[in-house]
């Protein structure tokens, strides 16, 4: 028997050393409206999505990326087109570090943030 949920992905974490550095990279790069919260044990500031009950987010948080290269990449939409999402990405002082890539659902690119974090950026097709 095999478990097949409607999202095997439930929820991301990104390590960042600065949290205020992490919020204005992500909130320039992908126009995300990313507010920083104090309200638990660790501050954070989440991903947003449009259906929370129906979507998938994540969250960035004060914490010790690993070596680039070696973790996992999370792929995160692009507001607009791939190419001025990786000019703004590196313009922030994130690093684009492949050309786009096509892949029958959309293009991509492998970026990292200012901490070395591996991140995709996604153009849908169409």
């Amino acid at each position: 028997m095999s478990f097949s949920p409607d999202n095997s992905v439930v929820w991301m974490e990104i390590p960042v050393r600065d949290i205020d550095r992490g919020i204005a990279f992500y909130a320039k790069v992908f126009d995300y409206d990313l507010a920083r919260d104090d309200s638990g044990p660790n501050p954070m500031a989440i991903f947003p999505v449009a259906a929370p009950d129906k979507g998938i987010s994540g969250h960035i948080y004060p914490g010790e990326p690993p070596a680039p290269g070696t973790g996992p990449t999370i792929h995160l939409r692009v507001p607009d087109t791939l190419e001025a999402t990786a000019e703004r990405c590196e313009a922030t002082g994130g690093t684009v570090v492949s050309d786009p890539i096509a892949i029958p659902a959309g293009r991509f690119q492998y970026a990292q943030d200012p901490d070395g974090n591996s991140i995709g950026l996604f153009e849908p097709r169409g």
